[in-house]
């Protein structure tokens, strides 16, 4: 096997169940209960208008400037996976435009998670296949590898293995680890519901802020007349 210029073709996946479970709940609270730990960087920023992304991940490695790599995993995703490439957050080359997210919606796949450029942003828009990218460039990628799929790889501080749960919705991105999501899901799903229940309080003017003052003393805040 040569490091650097393989592919795996399979692995263990998140289930679908836990997949449609967190789609409702966003991913701030669901990073809430990941101790504020994870999240995508913020420079990946949607490419698409509006919707959430939710799928296993399909880990691509590749060189900066080059997409042989990412043209494979279109042509390997199941149904649902969300690839997830690490381009080295090079920015002079696009990763990916027009054509390449058409193939990718016939083929199923979910969304990208990019650690590099787009182009043809405009398709972007009107396709809106939920895509995060770090940046737009006209300027056109490289095909000639080497790079790896199915491996572990890092973005914006996370380790992702392959079948992880990425989430994104309009904050940004955040990865879930498959052996976690289950226990995840009903700590966020329950932080969801606290938090709609806090939005009906603030709208129907009950909402208890006493909270705020007995935090403050607590903290050992002094106040003034």
């Amino acid at each position: 096997m040569s490091e650097g210029f393989r592919i795996k073709r399979s692995w263990s996946r998140v289930p679908a169940a836990l997949v449609d479970g967190f789609r409702p709940v966003p991913v701030a609270n669901v990073s809430d209960c990941m101790a504020r730990m994870d999240a995508g960087g913020a420079g990946l920023r949607p490419m698409h208008r509006d919707g959430v992304l939710a799928g296993p991940a399909l880990t691509v490695r590749s060189r900066p400037g080059d997409n042989l790599m990412l043209h494979k995993a279109i042509d390997m995703a199941e149904p649902g996976d969300v690839i997830v490439c690490d381009a080295g957050g090079e920015l002079t080359s696009a990763l990916m435009g027009e054509l390449m997210l058409a193939h990718a919606i016939r083929r199923g796949v979910a969304g990208f998670v990019l650690n590099g450029a787009v182009r043809d942003r405009q398709a972007f828009l009107d396709r809106n296949l939920p895509v995060y990218a770090l940046g737009i460039t006209h300027r056109g990628p490289y095909k000639d590898g080497p790079g790896e799929i199915g491996f572990p790889i890092s973005l914006g501080g996370m380790v992702i293995q392959p079948g992880d749960l990425i989430l994104g919705d309009i904050d940004g991105v955040l990865a879930v680890p498959r052996e976690a999501a289950e226990r995840i899901l009903v700590i966020a799903s329950a932080k969801h519901r606290e938090e709609e229940q806090q939005m009906a309080a603030i709208e129907n003017g009950t909402v208890d802020r006493d909270w705020v003052d007995r935090l403050l003393a607590d903290r050992g805040c002094e106040f003034l007349d």
